[in-house]
């Protein structure tokens, strides 16, 4: 299913041109990535990602981010049990690309033109190289659209993802799930919008929270599958050290969700625990998938641990 996200990098990638690249941001409102898959080798379905975000440096690199939390396979159930089983609980995907993009630097609004593009998807530890050609159109002064211009099959075993299939099978009770993917994507890029930065301001002063500090690293234990305490350890999420009194972004070299570096927040006890209650309702659109922390003395005790270990 990853391969599927292969589509958008390559888009991306034609993107970015020195002249075209400055500056531009993916819009997701406007772009699509899906994909086909077929089941009892009679009945076809359509799935997609709602969840995009990416840019295009000034020297035509290009970094596209999947929300895999945002698949959509119109059954609830089917979408819990794709994050789980087929990414891994891996919460994005990423795309990256870099490309000659002598072709497209000079396009004028409303010419088109076709790009091959090489591009490498990692998921869950699997990285996934190809290449497909692409059309890409310049729709005006500021917009251009990245499609794909043939079909695109993908390969469920190239991405490493077939065990996570054959539980969908066992799961579902079905005799077969089709083992290689078309994929269609169409991406619309916007020039002159700057990429979120997270903000990196001078950590406040924070009063020693009153908690139980060896039960909160127990509650810890709930996070670490994507956090680490550990100054500069960064995994799915970025390390938490010194988490408390600063602001999003204290992680050095962790790249953060656009709605996540924008949020401004600082992480106060306050904040914080307002976001472990609601994760997604105090940050909408951010990629953590942990639902939440209910109980307030676990809220309070892992808040005491955070900043004991902070300080160390």
């Amino acid at each position: 299913m990853k391969l599927l996200l292969k589509a958008l990098t390559i888009a991306s990638a034609i993107v970015a041109t020195p002249v075209l690249a400055t500056g531009w941001t993916l819009s997701p409102e406007g772009s699509h990535l899906a994909y086909g898959t077929i089941k009892k080798n009679t009945v076809g379905e359509v799935n997609s990602f709602t969840g995009l975000s990416g840019h295009v440096t000034p020297d035509g690199k290009v970094e596209i981010e999947i929300d895999l939390s945002s698949i959509e396979t119109n059954i609830d159930i089917r979408n819990d049990r794709m994050i789980e089983y087929v990414f891994r609980k891996a919460g994005s995907a990423s795309l990256t690309a870099e490309f000659d993009m002598a072709e497209v630097s000079g396009l004028g609004v409303g010419e088109t033109t076709n790009v091959d593009a090489e591009t490498t998807l990692r998921l869950a530890g699997t990285a996934v190289a190809f290449d497909a050609e692409m059309f890409v159109a310049r729709l005006s002064e500021t917009t251009v659209m990245v499609t794909t211009n043939d079909m695109v099959f993908l390969s469920t075993e190239d991405a490493g993802v077939n065990a996570g299939v054959d539980k969908l099978m066992e799961l579902a009770n079905l005799p077969g799930i089709t083992r290689t993917v078309p994929v269609t994507a169409r991406l619309i890029f916007n020039i002159g919008e700057k990429k979120a930065e997270a903000a990196t301001a001078d950590p406040v002063a924070v009063a020693a929270v009153e908690g139980d500090i060896k039960a909160g690293k127990k509650v810890f234990r709930k996070c670490k599958a994507c956090h680490q305490v550990k100054e500069g350890r960064n995994g799915v999420g970025p390390s938490l050290h010194g988490i408390i009194g600063a602001s999003v972004g204290q992680a050095e070299g962790f790249k953060y969700s656009a709605p996540m570096a924008g949020s401004g927040i600082v992480w106060t006890p306050e904040s914080l625990t307002a976001f472990l209650v609601d994760p997604k309702g105090t940050i909408p659109g951010n990629k953590m998938q942990f639902p939440g922390l209910k109980k307030d003395d676990d809220i309070t005790n892992v808040i005491a641990y955070l900043q004991d270990v902070g300080q160390e």
